[in-house]
């Protein structure tokens, strides 16, 4: 039985160092992603977060002034150039009837909200794998350095310690960046969404009642 034990000991100290490799590489490929992301983040700001431009009240009645014809004020308005697309989309099927345009209206709106859902789902995903690759990356070399411990080989202890330590800093660090980058968008697409609907509802309101109001 103690040979069972010690062998099995044997076997799960072989699995674990091993681990200790992928782990860390793992952890690189989370710190260059992450770096990845701030650099989306930057270039999302400059081409098109700097240019969302949406005063609601403003938007809705240029919107409602138009009519049917409101393909130009969509053109004019500081949506995002993919909104406008699909705003215009819903405004070049006239012989579609209300249920059927509210059924393409939910369809892409849907879409939209999906996209910015997968986008903040990964960054969000990484703020909290991070941290577990950062503590297995701590726990790992705790064992070798236990042993060096109690051999005396300072040397090792101090490398095991030194690996411990880094993992976990930098753990930390990549879940900090992806919490944050999450919560910027988050705020972005949530503004984004509100003004979509928003004007997607008025758009749907004009075709199927040109120059009324609910």
């Amino acid at each position: 039985m103690e040979s069972f034990s010690t062998t099995a000991s044997e076997a799960m100290r072989t699995i674990i160092g091993a681990c200790q490799t992928p782990v860390v590489v793992l952890l690189l490929v989370a710190a260059v992603f992450v770096l990845g992301c701030i650099g989306s983040l930057v270039v999302e700001y400059f081409t098109e977060h700097r240019r969302f431009k949406v005063f609601l009240p403003r938007l809705v009645d240029e919107l409602e002034a138009a009519g049917r014809n409101s393909r130009e004020a969509i053109e004019g308005s500081g949506l995002l150039l993919r909104q406008k697309q699909y705003l215009i989309e819903l405004t070049l099927h006239p012989e579609l009837d209300d249920i059927m345009r509210e059924s393409l209206a939910e369809g892409l709106e849907y879409g939209e909200q999906r996209r910015y859902d997968i986008i903040t789902k990964i960054t969000d995903l990484a703020s909290r794998i991070a941290p577990m690759l950062g503590l297995l990356g701590t726990l790992i070399p705790l064992g070798p350095g236990i042993l060096a411990l109690s051999t005396g080989d300072t040397a090792t202890l101090s490398a095991s310690l030194l690996v411990a330590f880094d993992t976990t800093a930098l753990g930390l660090i990549i879940a900090g960046f992806a919490l944050i980058i999450s919560a910027i968008r988050k705020r972005w697409y949530k503004d984004y969404m509100i003004s979509f609907a928003a004007a997607m509802e008025c758009v749907l309101l004009m075709q199927s009642n040109p120059g009324g109001r609910r």
